[in-house]
């Protein structure tokens, strides 16, 4: 980073890098020296290098550089001389625009050249491709590249400007500036993208503006100046989305407008109106919204005639068939009805939000708000004396369409009228908003209105008409287009009609009950039949009444105990809901005082740690201090050498400190400059002389020149006086020629006025008694309803009640089931675990017995024989029936007693000898008594033993 003594010197290196070619080094030594805070203060030269540094950030389009130097621009100029920010940046956007011009001159493709979707976006993989696979570039290509950076960097130039503009108060004429010539910029190229993105630019921007109050330089929207450059600039954008196209952010701009003035409480004056409710009418009239379109037109009306003086007849008179027009080409159906309860609520905040639109309430109130309707707008328009202003031809229409009962030849009636209101029309002299008029835009519509008044008069005379008939009865469209017209009128429940191909009729369903011609007379007649009944049979006696009352009572009472079983469950969710409630807010205040704990501990983290640093700044400012009066006192000595030399100054010694003697500096600085001021004062009283002595020769010159220019004026003021009475005259006998004219046509305007009213009346008076049946079917189908949905709940309940309860008892029994075999198994396995532990002691009792014994009868063998015996032959068991060699020495041995155990090498012996075992009583054969050790075979399952038994089971048990 070059560092440079003076600004001059910054800028001479930059123009020398310029002249050697090295504009990017040039760039980067001025946007160091901008943005170094050595320069803070402002002065001619950093306004001369803004204006070389913007023109480099121009030639090499380096963006980002330039937001960079104009924000640290800013900041210098911000408090000092802020026209200089102006300027640079009103040099920057000529530029950036000039180099724009230029390359879009030299491009001989512009409309190839841009053909970029947007212009922020980088190229894409296939382009890049292309270029490097095509060996000769063509001229659209070479065309792109030449027109859409330039076009690019302007783009982000404006972008960059209204960025930096956004919030200074000083510079909102030029705010408003660039954002008319970034509209103007995708107007004239048709950048849509762009558009779409500016706009929320610009809508962001005022949301920030009142979001953050706080800061020093926000524009003041209270202030008119303010006030009116903010309007224009949205009435701007409003006027470029219109003539783009772009019609969603037409009415977002619309709302822009509407927003801004509930800001500010105000509304604008009567000329921006027309220009909002003109635009409103076309937003409206492309999507295809009737209603609102009629509304709007209806306050363009109103607007004009009250404040419009240069009005003519002709162009009020095409006003007002336009809002004559607009209105009957609304569909006379709701166009919500079969729709849902959320689409109901979403349509209606939807009406309530245009309504405060078109209406321009700056204070919306709850109450003031009238939901907008056909019949609510043709009122109105009588009214406001909006059909004494139209032509003839719309009068008769409005007469056939909305008056006459002529089902077989309206739509021939009407035919030669629209062709007539299709030719009317034109530019209007006196409407800037509105240039032209074409009423031939509502000819369909009206066609269709046309259309679904004939059906709708023919249902209520005929019950079947042929399709041919009513091809030839509507001249304007075919079978087809009348058929999906009735369609949708079925649909809204206008029109109750079917169509048979096959017989070629078309069927009028419902209307002997419903037709207007026919309600009257069936409530007579059933009043009538009522009467007569009445008088054929009387009424009862109270008593009558009072048993017919009891005998519906047990019904009543099962009612009313629903009805309070209903309220009883209502009350316990109701209790259940606060106690959720409850439960919640003491989680919430529970989670608050967590947080306000943990929040107080690092508080005092905080405030230990504050505390720390201001111990440690308090020990640098203590060595700052000890090096300062050290310091001090050098100056001290080098100020005692000087005084030998010169004066010697007044010093305090010791006690001198370095600030000290930096007053005394600036003591004499300042005593200098109080000396220059002193000759500036006298020097200022002198030229105060001399101009004083100019203007006494002055005076006599100037009031001579005074007198002669007030006796032109008077003069000129005698002449045009002379020539606004002569006008007012001539206004005033037309005037009186007009009145004389037009009080002809107040008895038929009477007339007509008693004609509507009355018409009127009786409308409304249908209708009230159509709605009125209307809720009553709807009441009655819906207590139905509630009664039947009560009666099955009430079934459900019981049956899962039955349901729950058989369930309960099954599982009871199961449960009562296994606790019983658990007892029975827990039984029967200590009885086994009592029998197989007394074995295990028999067992040992037994082996240890026979240990003894074949020891005794090993002594005894070795005794009598010398030669150990053979090993003996173990055979299966005597009981098994199996026969084995009995050994010699088993031969000489003893008989054992009964009750003896017996081993196995004797036993054999005593098998073959013919003497039978003794009876064994269990498998073991070790004992007589079947009490102590029952037998495995009385048992479901053997018992366990240990390692050590050596039992010897039986073959069917093997």
């Amino acid at each position: 980073m070059a560092t440079f003594a003076k600004p001059e010197n910054a800028l001479k290196r930059a123009e020398e890098l310029i002249t050697v070619g090295q504009k990017q080094e040039a760039l980067q030594a001025l946007h160091d020296l901008i943005t170094s805070r050595r320069y803070r203060a402002w002065q001619k030269t950093l306004e001369r290098i803004m204006f070389k540094y913007v023109e480099l950030c121009v030639d090499m389009r380096r963006g980002r550089f330039a937001k960079d130097g104009l924000i640290q621009y800013r900041i210098v100029c911000q408090q000092v001389n802020i026209n200089s920010l102006e300027e640079v940046i009103k040099h920057f956007m000529h530029l950036a625009t000039e180099r724009a011009e230029l390359a879009r001159n030299q491009a001989q493709a512009l409309e190839e050249a841009l053909d970029v979707e947007d212009l922020e976006a980088d190229k894409r993989p296939e382009d890049l491709m292309l270029s490097y696979v095509s060996g000769e570039k063509g001229k659209d290509r070479s065309d792109r590249e030449l027109v859409t950076p330039w076009f690019k960097f302007l783009w982000e130039t404006y972008r960059t400007v209204l960025e930096i503009l956004r919030n200074n108060s000083r510079l909102e004429a030029l705010y408003a500036m660039t954002a008319h010539r970034a509209f103007q910029f995708c107007k004239q190229y048709k950048r849509t993208t762009e558009f779409r993105r500016l706009c929320e630019i610009i809508r962001n921007h005022l949301a920030n503006l009142n979001k953050y109050r706080d800061q020093r330089d926000r524009p003041d929207l209270s202030a008119p100046e303010s006030l009116q450059l903010y309007l224009d600039t949205r009435f701007e954008q409003l006027k470029v989305a219109t003539e783009l196209g772009l019609w969603q952010e037409a009415f977002r701009s619309i709302e822009d407008i509407y927003g801004l003035m509930c800001m500010v409480k105000k509304t604008p004056k009567a000329s921006l109106m027309v220009v909002y409710y003109g635009k409103l009418t076309e937003i409206f009239w492309m999507s295809s919204n009737h209603l609102y379109h009629a509304y709007a037109w209806l306050k363009l009306f109103s607007l004009q005639k009250s404040f419009n003086k240069n009005l003519s007849q002709k162009d009020l008179q095409l006003i007002a068939s336009s809002v004559v027009l607009a209105a009957l080409s609304v569909p006379p159906y709701d166009q919500s009805y079969g729709a849902s309860h959320l689409e109901l609520e979403n349509e209606k905040e939807r009406s309530l939000r245009v309504a405060n639109l078109i209406g321009f309430e700056v204070e919306p109130k709850a109450e003031n708000r009238v939901a907008l309707s056909r019949s609510s707008l043709l009122s109105e328009l009588v009214s406001k004396g909006v059909m004494s202003c139209v032509t003839q031809e719309v009068k008769d229409l409005y007469h056939l369409l909305e008056n006459e009962f002529l089902p077989l030849d309206l739509a021939l009636k009407v035919q030669p009228v629209l062709s007539k209101i299709s030719k009317l029309g034109g530019k209007l002299s006196s409407v800037s908003s509105v240039p032209e008029v074409q009423l031939s835009q509502y000819v369909p519509a009206l066609e269709k209105l046309a259309t679904l008044r004939l059906l709708q008069q023919v249902s209520q005379v005929y019950q079947t008409i042929q399709i041919d008939n009513i091809s030839k009865m509507i001249p304007f469209f075919d079978f087809t287009v009348i058929e999906k017209i009735s369609v949708d009128a079925v649909r809204r429940n206008f029109l109750a009609i079917k169509v048979d191909h096959m017989k070629g009729a078309v069927f009028f369903g419902k209307q002997s009950i419903e037709a207007e011609g026919l309600r009257d007379h069936l409530s007579l007649l059933a009043e009538s039949l009522s009467k007569a009944r009445t008088m054929i049979y009387p009424p009862a006696k109270k008593a009558a009444k009072l048993g017919e009352a009891l005998s519906n009572l047990a019904e009543i009472v099962e009612k009313e105990h629903k009805r309070l079983l209903a309220r009883k469950s209502i009350i316990e969710k109701r209790k259940e809901e606060q106690e959720r409630l409850l439960l919640e807010m003491e989680r919430v205040e529970e989670t608050k005082r967590r947080e306000l704990q943990k929040m107080t501990e690092e508080a005092e983290q905080k405030r230990i740690a504050a505390e720390y640093e201001q111990r440690r700044n308090q020990r640098i400012l203590k060595e700052i201090e000890d090096r300062e009066l050290e310091e001090a006192q050098a100056l001290l000595h080098e100020a005692e050498k000087r005084s030998k030399r010169k004066k010697k100054p007044v010093l305090e010694g010791e006690k001198m400190t370095k600030k000290v003697i930096m007053e005394l500096a600036l003591n004499e600085q300042l005593r200098e400059r109080q000396e220059m001021e002193k000759k500036l004062l006298k020097f200022a009283k002198t030229m105060d002389h001399l101009e004083r002595a100019k203007r006494e020769e002055a005076a006599p010159l100037i009031e001579s020149a005074f007198k002669q220019r007030l006796a032109e004026e008077a003069a000129l003021h005698e002449r045009e006086q002379q020539q606004e009475i002569e006008l007012s005259r001539q206004r005033h006998a037309g005037d009186l020629e007009e009145k004389r004219r037009l009080a002809r046509m107040l008895e038929n305007k009477r007339i007509l006025q008693e004609k509507v009213v009355s018409s009127r009346e009786a409308e409304f008076t249908r209708m009230k008694r159509e709605r009125q049946e209307r809720i009553s079917q709807i009441i009655q189908s819906r207590k139905q309803e509630r009664e039947a949905r009560r009666k099955m709940i009430f079934f459900l309940r019981s049956e899962e009640e039955r349901q729950k309860r058989l369930q309960e008892e099954e599982e009871a029994r199961k449960r009562e089931e296994a606790e019983r075999r658990k007892k029975e198994e827990a039984e029967r396995q200590a009885k086994l675990d009592e029998i197989a532990e007394k074995q295990r002691r028999r067992m040992l009792e037994l082996e240890e017995k026979e240990k003894r014994e074949r020891e005794e009868i090993l002594r005894k063998s070795t005794a009598v024989l010398p030669k150990p015996a053979e090993p003996p032959t173990l055979g299966r068991p005597a009981e098994l029936g199996g026969a084995a060699p009995i050994p010699a020495a088993a031969a000489t041995a003893p008989t054992p007693g009964p009750g003896k155990y017996v081993p196995k090498h004797l036993r054999t012996k005593m098998d073959g000898a013919g003497q039978a075992p003794p009876p064994e009583t269990d498998k073991w054969g070790g004992g007589s008594k079947p009490d102590d050790r029952p037998s495995w075979r009385d048992e479901r399952k053997p018992p366990s033993f240990g390692s050590g038994s050596r039992t010897s089971w039986p073959a069917s048990r093997r």
